[in-house]
Parts: structure tokens; sequence; C-alpha cells
């Protein structure tokens, strides 16, 4: 199945990608005050969200057709103020990684989507009055001793939401989160201990973490999880309320997958979340007002080869008309997504430089596509991301993927919505995040051995 591609002398086995991700904290380990979790593919055996049904190739137009559902989710123009509660409007399960965690006294286990591009952590509650059937235990708050509702009096509930709804008793603080496809959440804004386990048998706890706890969702959420993992910017992300004992750090590493393989990536928060050494390059992030939940980069152009092309995408591209940051960095969209001018320009280059049979893509969906050599080989250039003073070298896994036997096709899409650096690009980096720096940095890493 898997083809080949080569880039200059070297030839590198074309991994098979649907970057969906399940992250356990099962196997977490703790390093002095930041620890590391394993995150393992959708698409693996390991994964509850594994189909049996499902061909590899199924897989990868599933993800293809994931990413331009998800842009909707970054549109500027479907965030709604609401007159009596905190509403957006996103698209719902589009996030590429599932994460286990435990909320409550006792330790209560929940599988939710891990969503970079979202600013709350919310989760199905008992007692539901409307929820989606969940295929794994809902979570009691009436048997946890560590659960309180907020009080919609309390700074964080008027924080949070500009307009507070409150219950019926007029005492608890209530939250509305409303998806693109009709799916919502209801319920209420709380706090809880959240737990994260170790390997060694001890475990890492943060008291008194803000979340959702829903009892009327409805909509297109996956049954094996519950809810959402919110790992975006906003005062209740999980990254800010963890912000004071980690430093305002976090990393991630995303290992090639092949059909085959049961590979893990890693996740990185604190001290083992740091980014440096040789091959690091740092560029700044740009908080747009309006759309503090996204974590904004400055691209100025790509390379091919020795060609470079000016990213002329204007800011209105990424969703926003305020500040310079014109493209979004996200771990939860596959593809990389461009204005049209821009990935046509792109696109152009890129085919000027391959001399290979061009084929259609099977599924209609990418527009860029090879047939291999008999031997699974493709010779692709080499694409670098030029962002505000860090130059990023993709890998050839990064830049094409293998969508049926014997077919290639170039991993970037356009889209007018929004531009969008997705985690293909990011295989084989170690992609840090400072928040009290304001950084993003990429290093050239093996993640297969990290």
């Amino acid at each position: 199945m898997a083809a080949m591609m080569t880039r200059s002398s070297s030839s590198l086995a074309l991994v098979l990608l649907c970057l969906y991700i399940n992250i356990s904290f099962s196997n977490s380990k703790v390093l002095n005050s930041g620890f590391s979790v394993e995150m393992i593919h959708r698409d693996s055996s390991r994964s509850p969200l594994y189909r049996h049904t499902e061909t590899p190739f199924q897989r990868v137009a599933n993800a293809m057709r994931r990413s331009i559902n998800r842009a909707n989710h970054f549109n500027k123009k479907s965030f709604v103020a609401s007159t009596n509660t905190a509403e957006s409007t996103v698209k719902a399960s589009q996030g590429e990684y599932l994460m286990s965690y435990s909320v409550g006294t006792p330790p209560f286990e929940i599988l939710g989507v891990v969503d970079t591009g979202s600013g709350i952590t919310w989760m199905q509650c008992q007692r539901c009055e409307d929820c989606y059937e969940q295929t794994t235990p809902i979570f009691d708050p009436s048997k946890s001793k560590t659960y309180k509702t907020l009080p919609c009096s309390s700074n964080m509930c008027q924080s949070v939401i500009s307009t507070p709804s409150c219950s019926s008793d007029k005492i608890g603080c209530k939250y509305t989160i409303k998806y693109g496809d009709g799916s919502h959440s209801q319920g209420d804004l709380s706090v809880e201990t959240l737990t994260l386990g170790s390997t060694n048998g001890s475990s890492v706890q943060f008291p008194n973490t803000v979340i959702g706890c829903g009892h009327n969702n409805k909509g297109t959420f996956q049954g094996e999880g519950s809810g959402v993992v919110g790992l975006g910017g906003g005062p209740v992300s999980l990254i800010s309320q963890l912000s004071s004992s980690i430093g305002g750090k976090f990393s991630y590493c995303l290992a090639p997958m092949f059909s085959q393989s049961n590979s893990s990536s890693k996740l990185n928060f604190g001290d083992a979340a740091v980014v440096s050494g040789l091959g690091t390059v740092s560029t700044p992030l740009v908080s747009k007002t309006g759309s503090e939940v996204f974590y904004y980069l400055i691209l100025e152009a790509f390379s091919v080869g020795d060609k470079r092309i000016e990213f002329v995408g204007g800011s209105s591209s990424s969703g926003s008309s305020n500040g310079e940051g014109n493209i979004i960095i996200d771990s939860g969209t596959t593809l990389t997504l461009l204005p049209q001018e821009d990935y046509s320009n792109l696109e152009s280059a890129v085919a000027d430089a391959i001399q290979a049979n061009r084929v259609s893509d099977p599924s209609n969906f990418l527009s860029l596509c090879y047939q291999t050599t008999p031997s699974g080989q493709l010779d692709v250039p080499v694409i670098t991301a030029h962002f505000k003073g860090a130059d990023v070298e993709l890998n050839p896994i990064s830049t094409f993927v293998q969508v049926a036997e014997g077919v290639v096709c170039f991993a970037f899409h356009s889209s007018e919505v929004v531009s969008i650096f997705g985690n293909l690009a990011q295989l084989n980096l170690l992609v840090g995040y400072d928040l009290m720096e304001q950084t993003v940095s990429f290093k050239p890493t093996d993640c297969t051995q990290e």
C-alpha cells in the first residue's frame, strides 16, 4: 500500500494519513513541573474510534472533507453574541484528536475531543435532559465530592458570559454553545478537579478547573466520547486555566502514521514542552480582538525549491480584520488551507517542479495528484513555509498524501473562509506554544523517537 517519495537523493516512505488522534493520559509521564502524554492515531487499532469496515483510503478522504468542514469553525462571522447567554456557532465534532482525562472525586474517566480552536471544556453530565447517545458512562456530578456549580454572580461567570444566563432559582451559572450544523450543548458552568494519570502510578491533579457540565447536548458528536476539551485561548480554556502550573507552555510532536502502524505521538505541558536546541526557529503569536481563542501566525511566503511565492492573502482571509496575523495554526485540521489566489500560485509552482504523470483524485477532492512509479516513488520538491522570523521546511510526508493505490496528491486546499496551517504540515516537527512569550517554535524532530 505504501507509496514512496523521494526528495533530492533520499527516499522516504509516504504515510497514509487521517489525523484524528486519541490522546490518552493512561501513559503519561510526570516530569518535575511538566509532564507528557501519549497520543494515538484515531485509526490505530488502539483507538476507540477505529472502524474495521473503513479502508485506509476512505479514512484519508474523510479527513480531507473534515478539514473543509472545520474551516467554518474559524470563521469570525460564525460567532454571534447572545442576549442571555454565551453562544458560538462552530462546527461540531471536527476536532482531529481525542483526550482521555478524569474529573471529580473520586476520578471519573472521560474521553473528549481536543480542540485548539475551542475555549471551553465540557462533557455530558447526568442527569441528562436531552443528550446524544454516549456508549461510555456519563459523568454524574452528584457522586463527586469536589463538584460545584458556579454562582451566577461569580466573577468567572461574569467574565466568561457577557450577559449571564442563570438557572431557574437565579443561582447557578448556565452556558450554551451552538454549532454550525445544528448541534448544541447546554448546561451548568461549574468547577471540578481535573486529574491526569501517570505511568508511575501517581497523578497530576488540577482542582477548581472551570468546566461545562452539559445536560442538553444533541448533534453529530462521537458516541465513544463526551464533549470537547478546549485547548485554545480564552479565560476558561484548559491551557489558560493551567497556565500558572505549566508556565503557559504546551507542545506536541506528531509522528508519521503508516497504514499498519500503531506509532504514538506526544503532547507536552510545562517544562516538558520547552522547544530549544539546534534547528529551533520561533515566530510570534498574534492576538486578535474578538478571536482570542485562535492561535494566529504571520505567514510571509512559501518556497518551492528555490522559487519563493509571496503570501498575498490578507487578514480578511483569516477570519479577522484586526492585527497582522493571517493564518491559524491548528492541530485539529488535517490539510493546510489557503485563499484561492495563494493556493493557485503555490499549486502552479509545485506542478512546475514535478516531472510525473498527473492523474485525478478518485474522491474528486484534491486537485494536484500524480501517479507514482511502479516501485511507489515520486520525486517531490522541498517546500518551506516562511513565517515571520521562522523558515519551516516541510517534510515530503507533510506535503503529499496517498489517496489511492499508486496515486498521491498535494495535501493543500483552497478556502475562502480561513487560512489554516494544518496538522499534516506539522508532522515530524516539535511544535511548542509559549503563551507567556507569545511565540510558537518549530524544531525538526523524529517524532517516533520522542
